[in-house]
């Protein structure tokens, strides 16, 4: 009930405003970069405008960027086990405004209303619906993961893998790890069409391992976060962004995996009632919109605003 959402690419507006407006930012465990301060804009460096606590492992990230009120060098493990220890807050005086964050989450991770077209947030929909509360997801790299990280709501611990280094094809081999490490429990990849073209021989893997997979893949026929800020920084001077790709699902099936093309969210669940039947390694193929950059951005709408 305390957890109000992440703060990465695609991050709730109210929660950043809610960031801005603290008096008190305590970040453990980050390196401050680009992405979870939003281009260093949240909070702006060198000094925030609020009382700042960094926890970091390594000393030379502690006032790189921002110079904390408290610079703290510490794993996460040892930071949070001497919390535990000695550490006695009454959070009685924020339990409303965290009541209140929460319900901000809630409304933010809410499933949209089913539109025309296929996206992501119909099939993290029906895998909230269906799969088990301990089902482990895996994520790459590349503006799919958008939808993966605002409507997938992870609902015990150790159940996301996904990389801090924007990692195309990383969701992939972890899935493999995690599998193998966790041969009971359900696991999921999620990868866009270029991001599961880094790693989509990992496929025979699953085939020779017997991983019981589930790889979901978002086709936009594109390379959607490059085409997006092409869109937005070279008006006009779209170039290598378009994508020649396979049909997934025969891919699959060429392996030895199950394989099935969906193009509309009314096949959706029919496909992963049939994945899960196998007992295998399967993958879905979805037939994205490549107009639909994130769930609220649209390539109509950067080419309009020329």
């Amino acid at each position: 009930p305390c957890y109000v959402g992440d703060v990465g690419l695609g991050v709730n507006p109210a929660l950043a405003q809610r960031i801005r407006d603290c008096d008190l930012l305590i970040a453990a465990g980050p390196r401050l970069t680009e992405i979870e301060t939003q281009g260093y804009t949240l909070p702006v460096p060198p000094v925030a405008p609020q009382t700042l606590v960094h926890v970091h492992p390594d000393p030379s990230e502690l006032g790189r960027v921002y110079q904390p009120g408290l610079g703290i060098v510490a794993g996460m493990q040892s930071f949070a086990a001497a919390l535990a220890a000695k550490v006695r807050v009454d959070g009685g005086h924020w339990a409303s405004w965290a009541r209140e964050a929460r319900e901000d989450y809630e409304r933010w991770s809410a499933l949209p209303e089913p539109g025309e077209s296929l996206d992501l947030s119909a099939a993290i929909g029906l895998l909230r619906k269906e799969l088990p509360l301990d089902t482990i997801y895996c994520n790459g790299a590349g503006n799919y993961t958008v939808w993966v990280h605002r409507y997938t709501r992870y609902r015990r611990w150790g159940t996301q893998l996904a990389p801090q280094s924007g990692a195309m094809g990383y969701g992939i081999p972890a899935a493999l790890a995690a599998q193998l490490l966790n041969p009971g429990r359900t696991v999921v990849a999620f990868a866009g069409d270029g991001c599961f073209q880094m790693c989509s021989q990992e496929l025979a893997t699953m085939v020779a391992e017997r991983l019981p997979i589930l790889v979901i893949v978002a086709n936009n026929r594109m390379l959607g976060t490059i085409r997006m800020h092409q869109e937005r920084r070279f008006p006009g001077h779209v170039m290598a962004t378009d994508l020649v790709n396979p049909d997934f699902a025969r891919l699959a099936r060429s392996y030895g995996a199950f394989g099935e093309r969906v193009e509309e969210a009314g096949e959706l669940a029919g496909a992963l009632q049939r994945a899960r039947a196998t007992g295998g390694p399967a993958l879905i193929e979805l037939m994205t919109d490549p107009d639909a950059l994130t769930p609220t951005a649209s390539l109509a709408g950067l080419t309009s605003a020329r």
